[in-house]
């Protein structure tokens, strides 16, 4: 039988140790049900057999295991500081550390005082206390909770209740705090849910209902007034209005849409009403896709990430042996005093806890892909950001990339009057040519015509159509045969002189246009210059990317002469012509030998080859493009090409914040184990150097959440 798919955001996941929870909860039921737990984004999905298991069945387990599901799609958010259990039991170990204080400067017993004290750890270590052991037991790791649990039991064994008392008060604070910090990560996600309506107004039997966003189907018609949000993706069926993409793409000034042009679920329609047929469902929508992608790429980790993960299991043990050889050895060996030296170990354990080391990457990077999601760039995954920092060569198609795409008319010529039609302007040329390629579904024909539109010029009447492949078109007006091809086609093929021209064609061809002559089987008419345009912000991007230390490198199918002007005119360092999709992967490869990492820029399509080849493949344009949006490991929404650069900023933007967090936690660990080693620092300073660290690197991680 066919599995289903329950995916539900939950309360209460904030960290590894809670979906390694979440997954012991669900073993007994395993072979009936698959599950796959998102920590970062506090989502749980669901893969299980319908005969055998329900949503209700699965959200209720959930319930029973301390993890709250939510209603529909919001993403759960940390209850008020003062119902959240774990900020009320450190508030409550805090107050007893004050009192059991306060009263050890009177003459109270000190009996009555180190029981307030041990209360305060009873109290306060409660939570970490438990995951430490379940970490213990049924992971078999040492984790920083057990190193703090063992010091905090130590130090009451040696008669320093209140150190211990101290200790728990404070790193329990920070794990009540840790919610927080992965709730303030989430708001990227919890942005793009809100772009999105909860109701959408759908024409039903000739009648307008509002319906939930869910229950919108493919095909559906529906309404969207000036101001509101489109629900789902869909292309226009009725109206004209200006719709803001920034929330999808990124770009800034809103564009015009028409019948016909397609419209992202979460851009915010402008002045004019549309009605909108649905082309995807609000589950399989652009936003939907990016939301999960976005939670796909803060669960894969970076080869740092990794590498420090891997660390953290070897020396969260090693600093416990570590510590109790410092406790034994100097006293049995070297006649050193027992309390002494357990003081100093337990104080080494507390310093030498890698918590600052080990969240300094992973909440530097989650902040980061959810900023880059705003911004309308999706990077898959740590290692991508990773990689983007280190890029050395960007290598860029041409069509799609750094043109538009789109064939456009650039010039037209009137070679003289013509005795036979009457034609002696621009507007009698374009009629013409516009009536011979309205039937021809080619780039170039689809160029002028549309140029013809734009000015409003009416096509001639031409009869009797004919395709010449790869030559060009001919027909009948007005009793004349009329042709439309290259300055080739003309001078080989019908024996008509263009010498007059040759200047002008070879000029306009230098600039890598394409050159369509029209005219009779007696003369040449006019000339047509056509060109795939350039992206307005093309060459201030190549600037940029210059400017940060980037090598350009520009990979194209087209011919020399054509890739040659394009080059010169954006500004790249260099150029390759007349390229295969095999070509691509061959260059990118030896770029890739030469300089280092290379990244490549392409459609996501046609370039797939060259994007996988490349140290980084970066998809533009992606937005509604699945094909674009699953091969890339970078994924541009917009056809803006700044967005690239924008994206190499934010890399190495991310990579500066890991490095300062990195230092910055290692040189506090190595200072607090000197201090702790040769008794300068007490407990009290250990807890309150290895708590601060970690609230500044946290402070130092979210600064990425700054676009």
């Amino acid at each position: 039988m066919k599995s289903a798919q329950f995916d539900v955001y939950v309360g209460n996941l904030d960290c590894e140790h809670d979906a390694a929870a979440i997954e012991r909860g669900f073993a007994d039921i395993a072979e009936r049900v698959q599950l796959r737990v998102y920590p970062k984004s506090a989502k749980v999905s669901f893969q299980y057999d319908p005969a055998s298991a329900s949503p209700e069945m699965l959200r209720e387990k959930l319930d029973t295991l301390g993890f709250p599901p939510q209603a529909g799609r919001s993403v759960p958010q940390q209850p008020k500081i003062w119902r959240n259990p774990k900020v009320i039991t450190a508030v409550i170990a805090g107050v007893l550390l004050l009192v059991g204080w306060l009263l050890s400067q009177t003459a109270v017993p000190g009996l009555v005082t180190t029981g307030i004290y041990i209360g305060a750890v009873v109290i306060g270590g409660y939570y970490f206390g438990r995951e430490a052991l379940e970490e213990l037991i049924h992971e078999r790791e040492v984790g920083i909770e057990l190193l703090m649990l063992i010091a905090a039991v130590a130090a009451l064994l040696l008669g320093e209740p209140a150190e211990a008392a101290m200790l728990v008060f404070l790193y329990s604070l920070s794990e009540a705090a840790e919610g927080y910090t992965e709730e303030k990560t989430r708001s990227a996600v919890r942005a793009l849910m809100d772009l999105t309506p909860k109701v959408a107004l759908v024409k039903r039997d000739g009648r307008e209902v509002e319906i939930p966003v869910e229950e919108l189907a493919v095909d559906d018609v529906f309404i969207v007034k000036p101001g509101q949000s489109i629900p789902t993706d869909g292309m226009v069926i009725l109206g004209t209005s200006s719709v803001n993409q920034a929330p999808v793409t990124g770009e800034s000034i809103p564009v015009e849409k028409h019948v016909d042009e397609q419209v992202f679920a979460g851009s915010i329609n402008g002045e004019g009403a549309l009605e909108v047929r649905a082309t995807k469902t609000f589950a399989d929508n652009t936003i939907a896709r990016i939301i999960h992608m976005v939670e796909e790429a803060q669960e894969k980790k970076g080869n740092s990430q990794r590498f420090i993960e891997r660390f953290g299991h070897v020396y969260s043990p090693a600093v416990l042996g570590i510590g109790i050889l410092f406790a034994v050895v100097p006293p049995l060996l070297l006649g050193g005093d027992w309390h002494t030296w357990l003081t100093r170990a337990v104080v080494f354990i507390v310093a030498a806890a890698p918590c600052a080391l080990v969240i300094s990457i992973p909440i530097t990077m989650v902040a980061t892909l959810g900023t880059g999601a705003r911004k309308g760039v999706l990077i898959k995954g740590g290692k991508y950001v990773e990689a983007l920092s280190k890029i050395k060569v960007v290598a860029l198609d041409k069509t799609g990339t750094l043109t538009r795409g789109e064939p456009e008319v650039t010039d037209v010529f009137v070679l003289g009057s013509n005795p036979t039609t009457g034609m002696r302007s621009e507007p009698d040329l374009l009629a013409v040519a516009a009536g011979l390629e309205r039937r021809s579904q080619h780039p170039l024909a689809l160029a002028i015509t549309r140029y013809a539109e734009a000015k409003t010029i009416q096509p001639a009447d031409i009869t009797d159509f004919q395709s010449m492949t790869g030559a060009g078109i001919m027909g009948q007006f007005n009793g004349s045969t009329l042709y439309a091809g290259s300055p080739d086609y003309f001078e080989g093929q019908l024996k008509i002189s263009l010498a007059d021209s040759t200047a002008q064609i070879t000029r306009l061809q230098s600039e890598g246009k394409t050159v369509i002559v029209i005219g009779d089987t007696h003369a040449a008419w006019g000339l047509i210059a056509i060109r795939d345009t350039i992206r307005p912000n093309a060459r201030k991007a190549v600037e940029r990317l210059h400017a940060a230390g980037v090598k350009v490198v520009m990979l194209t199918g087209d011919n020399q002469r054509t890739a040659q002007a394009i080059a010169h005119e954006v500004g790249v360092d260099s150029f390759y012509a007349d390229l295969k999709p095999e070509d691509k992967v061959t260059r990118v490869r030896e770029l890739a030998a030469q300089y280092g990492q290379v990244a490549m820029v392409g459609d996501g399509v046609n370039d797939a080859p060259a994007l996988a080849e490349a140290s980084v493949g970066i998809a533009m344009g992606a937005a509604g493009t699945d094909v674009a949006l699953e091969t890339a490991d970078v994924a541009l929404m917009a056809d803006d090409l700044e967005k690239l650069v924008y994206a190499l900023s934010l890399a190495k933007r991310n990579a500066s914040v890991v490095n300062q967090n990195l230092v910055l936690s290692a040189v506090v660990i190595g200072a607090l184990v000197i201090g702790a080693l040769t008794g300068i620092f007490t407990l009290p300073i250990a807890v309150l150097g290895h708590e601060i660290s970690e609230f500044i690197v946290i402070g130092s991680g979210l600064r990425m959440l700054r676009s």
